[in-house]
């Protein structure tokens, strides 16, 4: 399936605005042959836009949604964008995939909260793998510092998830986790992993970009640079499942040994 990592800030406190950047990155996607674009965390919105984020916050299935599922529609392709999600009182930081049709598939609320601005505008969730099935694969979701922490991705890989997305925020200077930590991810749990990172200067924030989805050989299949950026590549099956079979890292666990770790 080929998939592509829109590498963007698009507009940060317009939703009308990241709806565009989104629906110009669908159509290029698309001509493309992409079959699914993933966008980065809080897409819709911005990330660093303060107490905007709890007045942009909108339920799951809200106008943001709907608009979005117009966008794959449009375009005949599934999205997966980061969003702060309202449900009651309580503000998420999510992310959401839409498929082709509009359905949407799946909604993923992040566990691990980073530093002071995230634990001051939104709540963690508790679920720590949400997948769904699109194109043939069992697509799972998660967002930027949930993939440092090696339990919640091994989970993902217990579960089957074949393609890990995640919409992240990463900043300096931990470019590191772009550059070595998400391909040893792939690695180590025999997935693809795409990495999909906002750019540029947002308040007191500087986003790296380095966008990458890499191969369960650890091997990068795209990245982006620092900038603004559209990059494609393909989830491969059947390369998917040779690599499982090479590589015994899950057969080889003896989870007995692990209860500490708990």
């Amino acid at each position: 399936m080929r998939t592509a990592l829109l590498q963007s800030s698009g507009r940060p406190g317009s939703v009308e605005g990241n709806l565009k950047v989104l629906d110009e990155a669908a159509a290029s996607a698309a001509a493309a042959g992409a079959a699914l674009l993933a966008a980065p965390e809080m897409f819709l919105t911005g990330y660093a836009i303060g107490d905007d984020i709890a007045r942009l916050a909108e339920e799951a299935d809200g106008e943001g949604a709907d608009a979005v599922a117009e966008i794959a529609v449009r375009h005949g392709l599934a999205v997966a964008y980061g969003y702060p999600e309202r449900s009651g009182d309580t503000v998420f930081n999510s992310a959401q995939l839409i498929s082709a049709d509009g359905t949407r598939l799946a909604n993923y609320r992040k566990t691990h909260l980073f530093g002071c601005f995230e634990r001051d505008h939104f709540t963690p969730g508790e679920q720590p793998v949400v997948q769904a099935e699109l194109g043939g694969l069992r697509v799972g979701l998660m967002i930027c510092y949930d993939v440092e922490f090696p339990e919640n991705v091994r989970a993902h890989a217990l579960a089957g998830t074949d393609l890990l997305l995640v919409p992240t925020a990463q900043m300096h200077p931990f470019q590191f986790v772009a550059e070595s930590l998400v391909p040893v991810r792939a690695w180590e749990n025999q997935m693809y992993v795409a990495y999909v990172n906002r750019v540029g200067q947002e308040g007191e924030f500087d986003f790296v970009g380095l966008s990458v989805l890499a191969g369960p050989d650890g091997v990068a299949r795209a990245r982006a640079g620092r900038g603004a950026d559209l990059v494609l590549a393909d989830v491969d099956l059947a390369f998917l499942a040779a690599s499982r079979e090479a590589n015994p890292y899950l057969e080889d666990r003896r989870p007995g040994l692990y209860g500490s770790l708990v």
